[in-house]
């Protein structure tokens, strides 16, 4: 088969692929959820089986611990999360308004000395409408990912069905790598298995140690502005914590609501709002030092401004479904991409000359 007749035979199946998820992206949720879940617990199902547990029971523990957890959240945490969002955007409004009071009281002074004080109305017309047209933007992209993820499932069948999708997975997961290694072409087998690895390396160290660094971030955040007293500082923390998922995103995002709702709260007491300022110091720390390089180290690959274009993109192609593809879509279009760059800086198209092979690495065991 020649070079040709592969890159079409790739590029229709890379078509039909998208089309049928696109077809089928209303009932996807639990089945790309289920086989999410398997991926993040199938390390823990391997050291269970090392010390001796057949890879059935591990399997069934496992998930039934995992969805005691999951449930024991959703009843518990979720109905105060949702009740505190929904207040502290109710709020945001009038956060802003006395911000910008306070601007305007202190800034005053040197406004009159420029002769910008007449500027001032228009400013805070805009301000207050970009704030609103963000809140409203928001809450429509958030309500088109529920749409999309939920239409025909409801939150009943992604219960049910992911649980148990989940754990046929967990189960068959060795015997399913196997059977598709088998499939891989002959003559390219080893170059496939390193990029496979490395994929597989990039979405491992980023999804798993992301999400601890996640959970770490969020409950320190949530405790700390809870202890000194800020009005919801639960809810902004764990906001802060989610979304560092995304690096830089969630601490900034944090940041900012927090030093808001602070000033608001607390002026004049600067000990108080740099005390808010202390917590997320503190917390970058902590994650740019200890935790991130600890938990998910430099080998992943995946900038922060292609990780937020993928989770828009597919998160608005997709809806929820979207998003719980993005992270490894991105990995492994950016570990093909690195290796098709490789390729081509050894090619004729580059180098104008001899091509250069470059063969794959593998380990060989002394």
């Amino acid at each position: 088969m020649t070079i040709q007749r592969q890159i079409a035979f790739w590029f229709a199946a890379l078509t039909v692929t998208v089309l049928l998820m696109l077809a089928l992206r209303d009932i996807l949720l639990p089945f790309v959820a289920g086989f999410a879940l398997a991926y993040l617990l199938d390390p823990l199902a391997d050291r269970l089986q090392k010390i001796g547990v057949g890879r059935l029971g591990a399997s069934l523990v496992i998930l039934i611990l995992f969805v005691l957890f999951f449930i024991l959240t959703l009843v518990v945490l979720v109905p105060f999360a949702a009740q505190q969002l929904g207040a502290l955007v109710e709020r945001i409004p009038s956060y802003v308004a006395r911000l910008q009071q306070l601007a305007v009281e202190q800034a005053g002074p040197v406004l009159d000395r420029i002769g910008g004080r007449s500027a001032l109305p228009q400013m805070q017309t805009s301000v207050g409408n970009l704030i609103s047209q963000g809140i409203a933007w928001a809450g429509t992209f958030l309500q088109s990912l529920w749409s999309g993820g939920q239409a025909l499932l409801g939150i009943f069948s992604l219960l049910v069905v992911t649980p148990v999708v989940a754990f046929y997975m967990l189960v068959d997961w060795d015997r399913m790598v196997s059977t598709v290694d088998s499939w891989l072409p002959m003559k390219h087998r080893d170059t496939i298995r390193t990029i496979a690895h490395d994929i597989d390396q990039a979405i491992a160290g980023f999804v798993r140690g992301q999400a601890l660094v996640c959970v770490i971030l969020g409950t320190f955040y949530a405790v700390g502005l809870s202890v000194i007293g800020l009005n919801f500082g639960a809810i902004i923390g764990m906001t802060a914590g989610l979304l560092s998922f995304i690096p830089y995103v969630g601490s900034l995002t944090g940041l900012i609501l927090s030093m808001g709702v602070a000033i608001v709260q607390f002026w004049p007491d600067w000990t108080m709002i740099l005390a808010t300022l202390g917590i997320f110091v503190f917390g970058q720390f902590v994650e740019g030092n200890i935790l991130s390089p600890k938990l998910v180290g430099d080998s992943v690959g995946l900038h922060p401004v292609w990780l937020m274009f993928a989770l828009l993109a597919f998160g608005s192609l997709f809806g929820f479904v979207g998003l719980l593809l993005a992270v490894p879509l991105a990995a492994a279009m950016g570990v093909i991409a690195r290796f098709a760059l490789r390729q081509y800086l050894t090619s004729p198209l580059y180098r104008g000359g001899e091509t250069v092979i470059i063969k794959p690495r593998i380990d060989v065991d002394a």
